[in-house]
């Protein structure tokens, strides 16, 4: 018998992972808390689709709605959570699996953000690994309908880095290793927090900047203000990260230092990183495709702005750095989702502040 799993949260991330895997023979179990994507797991299986016809699977793991929970009591104890949740829902999350972990079981945080944190104030640092999905691109469309709408990595790309706070590889992170590679390309690293903060540079970038302005990376990417705005953004997070004491990895193919000096208007390296984005080699989903944030502001729900920009602005004022861009940003995307504006281009290009 392998480990048992339960994914807490099976919307994109945690539904294409989890359904993936329970589609390649592992034990599965999809929690969520929206009825009708339960539902329509249950009575139509859950269906991928990704950007090739092989990419196509219907699996059929179990799924239970949130208050069926208790259920698990009758089970065998959960060997792995995996935590797949919005960052701002981590602590109840990890609060509601925490009692039907066994023994040796562990949570995987698999989400945006820095979260493990989080989840050691509830399970103990002893019991909890990280897991980075690194230019993923995956939305929930429909109720059981999940779409990948960039290439899987393969040999070109990790999509998944796996690692534990301490940076030693371990047996449990060879198997989560293991397994995820199932999925897609997979390592495990020793290097949690600067892939960690890696992530939130690029999350950094286009998240706020599609949401507040309604547009997709690619539109936003042809936009000149926008375009050099998205630059700042991430510069500030490269600059914040490597004061903080981070081993940052490359951002998509951007070297961190090179994205940093562009922030700070160095032509060469600005001219070089907007070659990258005006051609998009750099976007991991199609043309179409829309950052979480920006799903969540089409869908009327919470963003993760504070735990995105918000958090580089609170880590900048930590280490004595200026972060005016993320802080312009997030003062958009809260008034927006106040209802206070409508996402629009115009909200972003008439900011102002200082020059590096």
């Amino acid at each position: 018998m392998g480990p048992r799993i339960v994914v807490v949260g099976a919307g994109a991330v945690g539904g294409y992972t989890g359904g993936l895997l329970h589609a390649r023979g592992h034990d599965v179990t999809l929690l969520d808390f929206w009825p009708e994507h339960v539902e329509a797991i249950r009575r139509d299986g859950l269906r991928i689709t990704g950007t090739t016809e092989e990419e196509t699977v219907t699996c059929r793991p179990p799924a239970l709605h949130v208050t069926e929970l208790q259920g698990l009591a009758r089970q065998p104890p959960v060997d792995i959570a995996i935590v797949s949740v919005k960052s701002y829902d981590t602590e109840w999350a990890s609060m509601l699996i925490r009692q039907y972990l066994a023994p040796g079981g562990f949570v995987v945080s698999l989400q945006n953000c820095l979260n493990e944190e989080k989840i050691a104030g509830v399970v103990g640092w002893g019991r909890v690994v990280g897991a980075i999905a690194s230019r993923i691109s995956v939305n929930l469309w429909a109720p059981g309908c999940i779409r990948r709408t960039g290439p899987q990595g393969g040999a070109s790309y990790t999509v998944y880095r796996i690692g534990e706070p301490h940076g030693r590889i371990t047996k449990r992170v060879k198997q989560l290793a293991e397994m995820f590679a199932g999925v897609d390309s997979t390592r495990a690293s020793t290097n949690l927090w600067g892939e960690r903060w890696t992530k939130l540079c690029a999350n950094g970038m286009h998240n706020a900047l599609c949401a507040a302005s309604g547009l997709t990376g690619k539109k936003l990417n042809g936009i000149e203000p926008l375009r050099r705005l998205a630059i700042r953004l991430g510069g500030e997070a490269v600059r914040v990260g490597q004061a903080l004491g981070y081993e940052l990895e490359k951002i998509g193919t951007f070297e961190p230092e090179r994205l940093a000096l562009a922030g700070e208007g160095d032509p060469a390296a600005l001219a070089e990183i907007e070659a990258v984005l005006i051609a998009g080699s750099n976007r991991p989903g199609g043309d179409e495709a829309r950052p979480s944030m920006g799903q969540d502001i089409q869908k009327g729900r919470r963003t993760e702005i504070e735990e995105m920009n918000g958090f580089i602005c609170q880590q900048g004022a930590r280490v004595g750095l200026p972060v005016a861009a993320n802080r312009a940003v997030v003062e958009v995307l809260r008034g927006v989702e106040r209802g206070e504006a409508a996402p629009s281009p115009e909200l972003l290009t008439r900011l102002e502040f200082p020059a590096r």
